[in-house]
């Protein structure tokens, strides 16, 4: 019995040739094409030693950046080819190389020599500078992360433990919860924490456990009060001190509650560790011991520290968001120049129109799954047609009816993700498929088809395709940079690498701009 799966390749050809030929005359849906993809890529370079404007030094002084020991014959490259050997280490380094990622895409995308040397000599290092605050700034809230899990077991009087502090924040949380000082009102902060998102987390740890305490103590002095108003206000002092020594991540002796106000302060400033110098709350601490009034240093004690303490942690917070916004807006920009990724520049936008956490979490792994992205013909014909690739058939390319409500792994197979040429030419890009990384669209005697990469110089080629205005007039056509001529045409269904001039049976003149414009659309699968 012949196979009857609608993916399977004989079905396929048979019904896609005649929704083809019922479509023949379809009329072209304007799609507008960016300015960048209408660039014709450059000759390749005739010899090694050809488009070299930088000296030796400069390139290992660049591939140092990226960890990447240049062999003789990549220092034989020429600057352009230099620079996607440099990118393809910052794409392995992943998030610790974005930034020099980001520029070097920028970079390759040129034509010009300058811009070629200019990232070389300086904007790698430029690049990475930016890559350097953002990870000093990331091991900083790292850091900070855990000081405030410390400082939230000091103020409720849970003794700190390495084990403890290098709990998850959510186990932390339950940590807490389930110790026998936490109060009420600790535990419903705890799991009011734990019902919310990561935020909330981290909102209860830095401010909330110690709130949360604070009213605690509040209620219990209030019932001590009706008994003894003195041992009430004694306590209350204690524990304004214990929380305020907290914040300067120190557990207060006997001996240091006992002291004067002004000179517990100073014992604080004394004992202070030594990061926490060049904060508000330390300089806070240091204004109020410079007074003479009593009424300022115990002002400081029982609310001073927390607002300086507040101060800090949303000045951390801030800078942190800055530095992430900058790199947001720099992909974004990159993103746009290209005219391949307009999912990539929607999820940049969005990111950047929410809050915070919305443009650290595109970084983290938004803007990744963001590079996929689906193609269907731009003529918008046959309707719901996406290039997919199919297993069973070897790999084959081709167009097929596909849908949100398709099973995901078709929808998998429909879906790319753009990265930029594996052969490092610019204007031009290479589609690696979703469903089976390191695959990517190729040809082999002309047929479109995925194929895992071998690395070979004649793959690199054959998997990179170069965007140009659509030939219909809309939409993008995609060159192979393996057969310069030849572009990705679909006939009856099927994926090739065409030419109208040539003799095939899929070169044929009728319809050719068409049947190579393309249209790229929201991924199918995300």
């Amino acid at each position: 019995m012949k196979n009857s799966n609608p993916n399977s390749a004989r079905v396929r050809r048979a019904v896609t040739r005649g929704l083809v030929t019922v479509t023949a005359v379809a009329s072209v849906t304007a799609v507008a094409a960016s300015p960048q993809a209408a660039i014709a890529a450059p000759p390749a370079a005739p010899a090694a030693a050809a488009g070299i404007g930088t000296t030796d030094t400069q390139r290992v002084d660049a591939a140092a950046v990226v960890r990447l020991d240049p062999s003789p014959d990549v220092l034989l490259l020429s600057d352009h080819d230099f620079i996607h050997a440099l990118w393809q280490k910052a794409r392995d380094g992943g998030e610790t190389f974005d930034a020099v990622r980001q520029a070097a895409e920028a970079a390759m995308s040129s034509e010009s020599p300058d811009d070629h040397v200019r990232f070389i000599v300086t904007g790698i290092h430029e690049a990475y500078a930016v890559d350097k605050q953002r990870e000093k700034d990331k091991a900083d809230a790292a850091r900070a992360a855990r000081l405030a899990k410390s400082q939230a077991l000091i103020a409720i009087g849970i003794p700190s433990s390495p084990d403890l502090l290098d709990l998850s924040d959510d186990n932390f949380i339950r940590a807490v919860m389930r110790h026998e000082a936490a109060g009420p009102e600790v535990r419903a902060a705890a799991a009011t924490a734990l019902a919310g998102e990561p935020t909330a987390w981290q909102e209860f740890i830095a401010n909330g456990a110690r709130e949360a305490h604070q009213r605690d103590v509040a209620n219990e002095l209030k019932e001590l009060e009706e008994k003894d108003r003195a041992e009430a206000e004694r306590r209350k002092e204690i524990a304004a001190r214990t929380n305020t020594a907290a914040l300067f991540r120190i557990t207060p002796t006997e001996a240091m509650l006992a002291l004067s106000d002004d000179n517990f302060i100073r014992e604080l400033l004394r004992v202070a560790p030594a990061d926490a110098k060049g904060s508000e709350l330390f300089a806070a601490a240091q204004r109020a011991v410079l007074s003479p009034d009593p009424a300022v240093w115990k002002q400081f004690i029982h609310t001073g520290a927390e607002e300086a303490y507040k101060k800090d942690d949303e000045a951390r917070r801030k800078q942190i968001a800055e530095a992430n916004r900058r790199l947001a807006i720099q992909i974004q920009a990159a993103a746009e120049k290209t005219g391949v990724q307009p999912n990539l520049v929607a999820a940049a936008k969005k990111a950047l129109a929410g809050t915070d956490e919305d443009v650290a979490r595109f970084l983290l792994e938004g803007q990744h799954r963001a590079k996929r992205q689906s193609f269907q013909p731009a003529s918008g014909k046959p309707a719901g047609f996406y290039v997919r690739q199919s297993s069973p058939d070897a790999g084959e390319a081709f167009i097929a009816p596909l849908s949100a409500a398709s099973k995901q792994a078709d929808r998998e197979d429909g879906t790319w993700i753009v990265v930029p040429a594996l052969n490092g030419q610019p204007g031009c890009w290479s589609f690696e498929s979703t469903r089976k990384l390191g695959h990517y669209l190729t040809h082999k005697d002309l047929r479109v088809r995925m194929a895992a990469s071998d690395n070979s110089t004649q793959f690199r080629k054959d998997a990179t395709w170069c965007a140009k205005k659509g030939l219909s007039g809309s939409g993008t056509s995609f060159e192979s940079a393996g057969q310069p001529g030849r572009f990705l045409r679909e006939y009856y269904g099927d994926l090739y690498v065409a030419n109208k001039s040539a003799k095939n049976r899929f070169d044929v003149e009728k319809d050719f701009a068409q049947d190579a414009s393309w249209k790229i659309v929201t991924p199918l699968a995300r």
